[in-house]
């Protein structure tokens, strides 16, 4: 009987170990991290570029030869050190030029008083005695006519006499005054004597333009000519970066622009030399969105700039906008929906996964702070993990630490 009952029993048997294989399925294998407490760090990262304080570009104003250049790049120069002269023989010419007229224009003024004037004097004086002769002898014709003792003709003559010596006598008078102070010839010779001073200053200055000078403390960073090239006027010679503060101009997402405001600490590194990090703060943030990049202007001082830095170097900045010495935090990529309004986990608890939303703060480099939703040493279902809320879960032995948090040791379900 119990042989022919055994295959039977052994097949219940079957039929019963399948049944609770359907009834009650085995748990999943799942990785997890932990929530941990420590220090949390916010910042968001940018690249950009050093900015002198200001570019100045050395340049001629006129068509010259250039005879001597004064400094090489990276040469420190002080305001009003020689940079470039130039030589220009029209330039020489003109200036001579001014200087004689400027002579010329000297001695006519000296001519019009110690000459033209007591020259016009003595004329007037003269018109005066000759005037006074002719009314002399108008009145004795007109005499002798009335006697018979002369013609009619006498007083005629005698008359144009008189006319022409009155004549005479205006055109002295009007000489003198022209030769006397306020009269028109001294304020003419005056004028020619500005004009002639004027064009002399003119000629100067034309020349000193031959000379170029630093405008203010500067280091010189491109030279893109030599003696003996002809400086065209516009065309530039030197640049140069005016000593100061030291600027980095980057750009910021503008899905940061939240955090981001004057006065935060940053810490750059060049990458040039991605080992020698230093300081900087944030003391512009521009008004206004690059539209086309989807970006925003930030500028920093750097105070202490160090000896590497140079203009339109490329450097990484990094602002902190936020900082928690102990907090609750989690590795990024365990958040489900991180960027939607209800972020949540899979939180491991007594051998099931449980959906759980979380309330985030801060966000590290591969970090996220949890305000509320967890406890420390919680294990973490990650995304990666085939288990969705409701399952039989079992987590993995300990992985390796990810951003600072980690699976707890023992922990199994």
């Amino acid at each position: 009987m119990l042989k022919r009952r055994w295959p039977w029993v052994f097949l219940a048997l079957l039929v019963a170990v399948g049944l609770a294989i359907y009834l009650f399925p085995r748990s999943r294998a799942v990785e997890a991290v932990a929530a941990t407490r420590g220090p949390l760090l916010q910042s968001v990262v940018a690249t950009g570029r050093v900015d002198s304080p200001g570019r100045i570009g050395i340049s001629s104003q006129l068509a010259a030869r250039i005879e001597r250049i004064a400094v090489r790049e990276g040469d420190a120069v002080a305001a009003g050190d020689l940079l470039v002269e130039l030589r220009s023989e029209e330039a020489q010419a003109g200036l001579a030029a001014a200087t004689a007229a400027l002579a010329e224009a000297r001695a006519r003024v000296r001519q019009l008083s110690q000459v033209q004037r007591p020259v016009a004097d003595q004329q007037l004086l003269q018109a005066q005695a000759a005037r006074r002769l002719a009314e002399a002898e108008d009145r004795r014709a007109r005499e002798l006519v009335e006697r018979g003792y002369v013609s009619q003709a006498r007083v005629d003559e005698a008359a144009r006499a008189l006319a022409a010596a009155r004549a005479a006598e205006g055109a002295a008078q009007a000489q003198a005054v022209a030769s006397r102070d306020g009269g028109v010839e001294v304020e003419l010779a005056a004028t020619r004597l500005r004009q002639a001073e004027a064009n002399l200053d003119a000629a100067r200055a034309r020349l000193e333009l031959l000379v170029l000078r630093a405008p203010a403390a500067a280091t010189v960073l491109t030279r893109s000519a030599e003696p003996g090239d002809t400086a065209q006027a516009g065309r530039m010679l030197l640049t140069l970066s005016e000593t100061g503060e030291t600027r980095i101009v980057a750009s910021v997402d503008e899905k940061n622009l939240k955090h981001v405001r004057t006065g935060l600490d940053a810490s750059a590194v060049a990458d040039a030399f991605p080992g020698q990090p230093f300081g900087a703060r944030v003391s512009y943030v521009a008004p206004s969105i690059d539209a086309q990049r989807g970006t925003v202007e930030v500028r920093l001082l750097v105070p202490q700039p160090p000896s590497f830095l140079r203009p339109d170097m490329t450097v990484s900045v990094e602002l902190v906008v936020g900082r928690r010495e102990d907090t609750l935090r989690l590795v990024t990529d365990a958040v489900r929906n991180i960027d939607d309004a209800q972020p949540h986990v899979l939180v491991a608890r007594d051998g099931r996964a449980v959906h759980q939303p979380v309330t985030l703060g801060l966000r590290g480099v591969g970090v996220v702070e949890v305000l509320d939703g967890l406890q420390a040493g919680e294990p973490v279902i990650l995304p990666s993990s085939p288990a969705v809320g409701g399952d039989r879960v079992r987590v993995r032995a300990p992985a390796a630490p990810r951003g600072g948090a980690q699976v707890p040791a023992g922990m199994t379900g």
